[in-house]
Formats: C-alpha cells, sequence, structure tokens
C-alpha cells in the first residue's frame, strides 16, 4: 500500500522535529562541581561525566571551592558532598549559617568510612575507654578549613557520652593538619578516614607506640540513639581486624556517611532521570574510573535525608523498585 504523499511529509517533518530536539537535549552542558584535583569530589566527578557521557549527557566537571551556594543559585548544575553536611545545607544548621532550599539529591555514590583514632599505646579501645581518660587527653578541634569535621568527631564523642569540652582542645586547620598533629604527637586522638593516605603516614610514625588504633563506638541501641540524634544521616558499622589497614589490629565499630551526589532543583526532570539511571547502571565503570565506587549500592541509593530527592531521581527510583527514605 501506498503511503499518502502528504502523510508521508508530515511524518518525515515529525522525525526531523524530535531528531533536532534529541540533538538539542545531547548538545547542552551539563556542569558537574567538584573539588581541586586529587580530592574526593575531583575523582568521582570524573567518574560520574565519563559514565553521563557514555549515557548521551553532555556532561563536563568543574573545579570549585564551596560550591553549595552556586548549586543553590543554578550557576552549576550538579554537585557532591557528604550526606551529612547536604542535609546542614539544606536546613541552614551546622556548619552552614543560611537555608539552600534550591538543591535537591540525586542519591548516594558510596558511603565513606572514617573514625576517631588514637595512638595505639594509649589503650583506648573503646569510647569507654576514652571518656575515662578524657580529661587527660588532647583533641583536635576546629578544622577551621574542614569545619564539617568537628561534627564527625562530636557524634562519635556523643555515642559514648562525651562532648568536645571534656579534652584538651587543639585547634587545627584541615583534616590532614589534624591527622598530621596525630602523627607528630600534638594531639592523641583525631579523626582518621579508612585507608587516608596521611592516616598510613602517621601509623609510620607512630610505630613506636604500636601505631594507630580506631576507638570503637558503642553500637548498643542506647549508643546508637545517641550518634543518630547528633548525625542521623551517619551509621555506625562493624570492621573485622585487618593488619594491613591503619588503626584495625583489633576490630572497631567506626562512622559511615554517605557520599551523595547533589543537583539544582531546577534542572530538567528528564536530564536528572537519565543521570541517575547511567550512575546506578554502570557500578563497574565507575569503578574502573575511581576504586571508591567498588562499594556502591544501587539499592541503597536513597535514603532518608533532610533534603529532599530530586523528581527525576525519584521517577528512576520507583521504575528501579529502590527504597527511598529508609
Amino acid at each position: 500500500m501506498k503511503l499518502d504523499p502528504t502523510r508521508r511529509i508530515l511524518g518525515m517533518a515529525a522525525g526531523l522535529t524530535l531528531s533536532v530536539a534529541a540533538g538539542a537535549a545531547s548538545a547542552q552542558v551539563v556542569t558537574i562541581a567538584t573539588g581541586a584535583q586529587g580530592s574526593l569530589a575531583y575523582n568521582s566527578g570524573q567518574a560520574v561525566a565519563k559514565v553521563a557521557n557514555e549515557a548521551g549527557i553532555n556532561a563536563r566537571t568543574q573545579p570549585y571551592v564551596g560550591y553549595m551556594p552556586l548549586l543553590n543559585a543554578g550557576e552549576v548544575d550538579f554537585g557532591f558532598s557528604n550526606a551529612v553536611e547536604a542535609s546542614f545545607a539544606f536546613k541552614g544548621t551546622g556548619n552552614y549559617d543560611r537555608e539552600h532550599p534550591d538543591i535537591r539529591l540525586v542519591g548516594v555514590m558510596f558511603p565513606l568510612r572514617t573514625g576517631i583514632m588514637a595512638p595505639a599505646d594509649l589503650g583506648l579501645d573503646t569510647v569507654a575507654d576514652l571518656k575515662a581518660k578524657a580529661g587527660d587527653l588532647k583533641i583536635a578541634s576546629e578544622y577551621t578549613s574542614s569545619t564539617i569535621i568537628p561534627y564527625y568527631i562530636e557524634g562519635s564523642l556523643k555515642n559514648g557520652g562525651m562532648e568536645y569540652s571534656d579534652f584538651q582542645q587543639v585547634p587545627v586547620a584541615s583534616f590532614v593538619a589534624g591527622i598530621n598533629a596525630l602523627g607528630d604527637g600534638l594531639v592523641d586522638v583525631a579523626l582518621v578516614s579508612l585507608n587516608a593516605g596521611a592516616g598510613k603516614e602517621a601509623e609510620v610514625k607512630l610505630q613506636d607506640r604500636g601505631g594507630l588504633q580506631y576507638i570503637s563506638l558503642d553500637d548498643s541501641p542506647e549508643g546508637v540513639k545517641a550518634f543518630k540524634a547528633f548525625l542521623p544521616e551517619g551509621a555506625i558499622i562493624a570492621m573485622k581486624a585487618n593488619d594491613s589497614i591503619p588503626g584495625l589490629k583489633k576490630p572497631a565499630n567506626i562512622v559511615s556517611i554517605p557520599w551523595v551526589l547533589m543537583v539544582n532543583a531546577d534542572v530538567d526532570e528528564d536530564l536528572v532521570y537519565a543521570m541517575t539511571k547511567a550512575i546506578a547502571e554502570h557500578k563497574d565503570d565507575l569503578k574502573a574510573s575511581f576504586g571508591a565506587f567498588g562499594l556502591a549500592d544501587a539499592q541503597a541509593m536513597a535514603p532518608a535525608n533532610a533534603m529532599p530527592y530530586h523528581p527525576g531521581a525519584l521517577r528512576y527510583y520507583e521504575e528501579a523498585g529502590i527504597p527511598v527514605g529508609e
């Protein structure tokens, strides 16, 4: 049967329109804000941009410092944070003095694992041990250029019924500076991420003191309740002893915080859906670019947070059967 010429022309026009629309969408440049080269945000951004581009999203990374206001204003499309800071930024609490109401969550990339450490010869195996000696100990504080860090430490202290004021506080500038102070014997307690390079260096410096040991948190219902009352987005996880990892010569309960991707609220729903799908369904590709994605779990991408999820992300999670807000 021959196609009517008029219908044929209309069909060709419709196809051309769809093609042009698709081309325009792919031509749109999507900006992913990251940190400086070598940082966690930078490495995460490079991996996500790669899978996004392979999915037809024209994404590019751009390094910024303190980009939450830019994300809120729509000057960048996507950006990374830990889930605790995302909650603080949205509500204007914690280390943020104003609300950022126009940012939404895309989802969790992978968990960050961290905890408070001390030289092994101090015998501070648990938070109960720490509490018994608190007044005699020096603890890294302030973290003037990494203002979220004290909240992680304080959440761990509250888990054991302590406050910062129970210790002798030693101000440090940054996360790495706190670890260096621990290795140099300037403080007795500091936050150290699992397998952090600076932590490995501190471990070597403290070999004559038995190295480092994570101070194990209280995973009783009461201890978890005290921790989550302060850090609701965090979790306490059990780690097995592992001589190859600084701080784990003995088993320890440490902190896990989700590392999340955020997006401006006005970014197109279809675009956010496509980004969420690309991340959730390409773990192996992400891991090949940045090993931390080996801990990614699509089924755990949407935990509860004060910052709401973008509708595009929610559409994907509903389609994929991924629970939201649990």
